[in-house]
């Protein structure tokens, strides 16, 4: 009979583990020149929030996408960030088989918690796990955004490219919103501009 307290070591684990992708780097970006591009975690971060946007906007159910969001890069932490190109020459094991890896020592319920969330989020088969794609999506093309506002000119193709991607009408009329406002029009509100 296995020991709970394994099971604790085991998903105690699994939470330094998700600490990494705190330092991981998006190495996506390099390849566009920034030099300190934002990370796994600060990346999936918003991921989880315009998931849940998106969510409420489609009908969806916006917990059910935040999560899918949450953990959608998780694997990151044995993997790294894989940039498109490198795919090309690199075949990583699939994100559900690092995920049984990464928790195979957890507690039960949140190694096939999570592992559910994964699997459903790499099938994109239910409306929920074409949000979180769409979430993905628009999350990279807003951060493009911002690159290109702190004068790394090569972000535009990246932009476009994963704007032409967005499928649900709600990422396309939020990507198309987010053209043309700066980091800072968020205050514009609150300062009455």
């Amino acid at each position: 009979m296995t020991d709970p307290r394994d099971h604790d070591r085991g998903t105690a684990s699994f939470l330094r583990e998700m600490g990494a992708l705190k330092h991981g780097k998006r190495t996506g970006w390099w390849i566009v020149g920034v030099k300190d591009p934002e990370t796994i975690a600060e990346h999936s971060w918003r991921t989880a929030v315009i998931g849940s946007i998106l969510a409420m906007m489609e009908g969806a159910d916006p917990a059910r996408v935040a999560l899918l969001c949450t953990f959608h890069d998780s694997q990151e932490t044995r993997v790294g960030d894989i940039p498109w190109v490198g795919r090309r020459y690199l075949q990583a094991a699939p994100n559900t088989q690092v995920t049984a890896d990464q928790l195979a020592d957890a507690h039960p319920a949140v190694a096939a918690g999570i592992a559910a969330a994964v699997d459903e989020y790499e099938r994109g088969e239910t409306l929920e796990a074409q949000i979180a794609h769409d979430a993905d999506r628009l999350e990279c093309m807003i951060q493009g955004l911002e690159y290109l506002e702190q004068g790394y000119a090569n972000a535009q193709e990246w932009v476009d490219s994963t704007r032409a991607k967005l499928k649900t009408a709600s990422a396309i009329s939020l990507g198309n919103a987010s053209e043309g406002l700066s980091s800072t029009e968020w205050q514009r509100t609150f300062l009455h501009l």
